[in-house]
């Protein structure tokens, strides 16, 4: 089953680390947060992986072929340019990287991936979320009901502290009230090939008129998870999953080193 992986923004909201990299390739731990997305993946045995490439694709492009003699000891014969790569970390990854336009839109960048999904079920992602969920349950929740796409639904952990007031008096003050925030669509999705027909062309944004037509079709399921998720849409983002990796608590990191 191949991995769709949507990493063609713009990255405006993080632009202190996006102005020479795609924000995918911002890194976590020294290791771009794609990386870490594909890792957790690749630990539910997950390797075949399509990229949608936009914004400074050249950057992915040359860190995906550049990876095992980066991450590997290396002898080089400088007479003949011959290579020989020693020991490493060689994952068994095929990547797929797909130039899905500069300016297109989330619904587009899908639309382009058509060709290389092998017209079967796929899972999709954004290249600047991690979770532990479990894929394999998602991936069974969604063949269970037979519909054409599941979404991952979680609750954001909240910005700020939140406040239960009795009249002027504090009764409770909570820094963290995960669960007294809504759902919302945090990616992690499962779909069947019949998506694409809801997809117009490169100005369609994924998630307005398909997912908002999926839903009035009845062919959009929620799979709720209650687990750790964040999205990496800041810099004060990117500094709590920084902490989180710097002191051995990172929740995602399914894998040994």
């Amino acid at each position: 089953m191949k991995v769709g992986i949507l990493a063609g923004g713009l990255g405006t909201r993080l632009s202190e680390e996006t102005v020479e990299k795609p924000k995918p390739m911002v890194e976590i731990g020294g290791k771009p947060i794609m990386w870490h997305i594909m890792m957790h993946y690749s630990q539910h045995s997950f390797n075949n992986f399509v990229i949608a490439l936009g914004y400074k694709a050249e950057v992915i492009k040359k860190y995906m072929v550049d990876y095992c003699s980066l991450n590997s000891n290396l002898t080089v014969n400088l007479l003949t340019g011959k290579v020989e790569m020693h020991e490493g970390i060689k994952p068994d990854w095929t990547v797929e990287l797909i130039d899905t336009g500069l300016y297109t839109n989330t619904g587009g960048r899908i639309k382009r991936l058509a060709p290389y999904m092998g017209n079967e079920t796929f899972m999709l992602t954004w290249g600047d979320g991690v979770s532990d969920i479990n894929l394999h349950d998602l991936l069974a929740f969604h063949r269970s009901h037979g519909k054409l796409a599941t979404l991952t639904a979680v609750r954001p952990t909240a910005r700020f502290g939140h406040l239960e007031l009795d009249g002027e008096q504090i009764v409770e003050f909570s820094e963290k009230p995960q669960t007294r925030e809504g759902w919302i669509n945090g990616a992690f999705f499962v779909l069947e090939p019949g998506v694409f027909d809801y997809i117009e062309g490169d100005d369609t944004q994924w998630e307005k008129a398909p997912l908002e037509n999926l839903a009035k079709d009845g062919q959009l399921m929620a799979y709720k998870y209650s687990g750790f998720w964040q999205c990496m849409d800041t810099l004060r983002d990117k500094r709590r999953l920084e902490s989180l990796w710097e002191t051995g608590e990172a929740p995602w990191k399914s894998w040994k080193e």
